[in-house]
């Protein structure tokens, strides 16, 4: 959803098309620009060219292009991309000078075209201007949803929800020759989408028996592609009344046959709670949500039933794409570092033991799988830049004047690599962490894959509970080796930018049952 994301292969892929609209435009828009001398101070950056900026600089993977830059320019940057002023934070230094001295100066969000179909921007949690509505989003969240209590009661539902994915690994493997491998991001995506229908709906979304997926992840699927989509409409907006790649009108048809769906979930319900009425003991977060929405106060009479259907939809994109791209990163990892894999293998084996399952309850006593975790989320952040800021006003910022409505990326993909912090920062050392208070959850800038400040994801606790589970579990359940078609040394390591960085070539890995039996 960041602007800076939808550089990706723009200029490969969009070339006739930007190129004949933009140099259309510009004799008139170089007649009507006026470039004023100014003595304010700005970042350090690279020059661009009339009109583009720097957007053909970036290459296809602008996080790595942006970390290389720090050498010659230092760890804070100004680009202009087409016409957007953005600043680039690329050290942990730098970071925390931004987190703790100017968050609230900087709690806005920049926002994509298509995500401001239907009002989407208005009811996000993520997106949502910096405000009061906001602020009753993120409470209802962090104190109504995912508080500890609802975190601890809803253990069970995601322990069958991974015990699913097991079942369907080991069939898919059955099918399979021997040394071909499964796709794994695949089930994890699948399995988190259907933990998700459970926590909010309390019912599964998606069979990979089914011929079809159902309607709802089919629009869902759509809604990600077009969500990460690269838009020439961001980067020059006066292009928006042309949508010259059609782009809104595709998310326009999408989110409202995503929106249909979650209106008649809502509607069966509401329904269901005129026959059951409103007490029943167990409530999922769509109760919860009913619940606030007639409460009938100041708070509540905000939230409208458009509002209440995105908030929906927002909470499933939250966690599918990135849970399945984490792990997906965590598994190459672990293959292409045996001995770690062994490591944690051993340590899965020796507190669980071979007659039991992983419970969340036992997260607490492997230490060096929690370190799999953050090694993989300092290399391998879900989102590299965050979800972009933008500055509220005109203002100070390690002495250069950042103007209004500047675009801020915090580069998590290279504050992970920061010489300075890190030892060795391109090897996958999880050794790195144990004994180490360093932690994601906001405080520790130097790791920061959540984000930091007002405005970092609300729902880490349910995250933190979720990947370990993930992955202790198909470590427990499973000896795991490369697809025969690959080796440590051919493995492919790039990303690909959308919605989340994922592993440009998908991971094929070959599951073996391991000592615990998958039934």
């Amino acid at each position: 959803m960041a602007i800076g994301i939808e550089i990706m292969e723009f200029w490969s892929s969009y070339y006739p098309l930007v190129s004949f609209t933009l140099l259309l435009l510009s004799a008139a828009l170089l007649l009507r620009h006026k470039i004023l001398p100014s003595n304010r101070r700005r970042p350090p950056g690279p020059l661009g060219w009339p009109i583009f900026g720097n957007m053909f600089q970036l290459g296809t993977m602008p996080h790595r292009t942006l970390a290389h830059l720090r050498d010659k320019y230092g760890p804070v940057i100004w680009l202009r991309i087409g016409a957007i002023d953005t600043m680039v934070i690329l050290s942990a230094k730098t970071a925390t000078q931004f987190f703790k001295n100017h968050d609230q100066t900087f709690a806005e969000r920049s926002i994509t075209d298509v995500m401001r179909v239907r009002g989407y921007d208005k009811a996000s949690l993520a997106l949502a201007p910096y405000g009061s509505y906001w602020r009753v989003l993120r409470r209802l969240v962090t104190v109504d949803m995912i508080a500890s209590k609802r975190v601890n009661d809803t253990a069970i539902v995601r322990r069958r929800c991974v015990d699913e994915m097991l079942v369907w690994i080991k069939k898919e493997a059955e099918k399979l020759e021997q040394g071909h491998g499964i796709e794994v991001a695949r089930f994890v995506f699948l399995m988190s989408f259907n933990l998700l229908g459970n926590l909010i709906l309390s019912r599964n979304l998606f069979s990979p028996e089914s011929k079809e997926a159902s309607e709802f992840f089919t629009t869902m699927m759509s809604f990600l592609q077009w969500s990460g989509h690269p838009n020439v409409v961001d980067l020059f907006p006066w292009l928006r009344w042309l949508d010259p790649q059609g782009l809104r009108s595709k998310m326009e048809r999408d989110m409202g046959k995503a929106l249909d769906v979650v209106s008649k979930f809502v509607k069966d319900r509401l329904e269901e709670q005129k026959v059951e009425g409103h007490d029943q003991k167990s409530k999922d977060f769509l109760d919860v949500l009913l619940e606030f929405q007639r409460n009938g106060n100041e708070d509540s009479s905000r939230m409208s039933d458009n509002d209440l259907n995105i908030f929906v939809l927002e909470l499933f994109i939250a966690a599918s794409e990135t849970s399945s791209s984490t792990i997906e990163w965590a598994l190459t990892e672990l293959l292409c570092n045996p001995e770690v894999m062994v490591k944690v293998k051993d340590e899965v084996g020796r507190v669980i033991g071979p007659n039991r399952k992983l419970e969340e309850s036992d997260i607490d006593n492997l230490p060096y799988l929690q370190a799999v975790i953050k090694e993989t989320f300092r290399l391998h952040p879900p989102i590299p830049f965050l979800v972009p800021r933008k500055a509220m006003q005109e203002t100070i910022f390690m002495g250069y004047n950042i103007p209004k409505d500047t675009q801020v990326f915090v580069n998590a993909w290279a504050i992970g690599r920061d010489p300075d912090v890190w030892e060795e920062p391109l090897s996958f050392k999880p050794e790195r962490f144990i004994g180490s208070e360093i932690d994601y959850k906001g405080q520790h800038y130097e790791l920061i894959p959540f984000g930091a400040g007002r405005r970092m994801c609300a729902g880490v606790p349910l995250a933190h509970r979720a990947l370990h589970l993930i992955l202790g579990s198909l470590l427990h359940h499973f000896d795991w080796e490369l697809d025969g078609n690959v080796s440590r040394e051919t493995m492919d390591m790039k990303d690909s930018l959308g919605v989340t960085m994922r592993k440009r070539e998908p991971l094929l890995a070959v599951p073996k049952i391991a000592l615990v039996e998958v039934s």
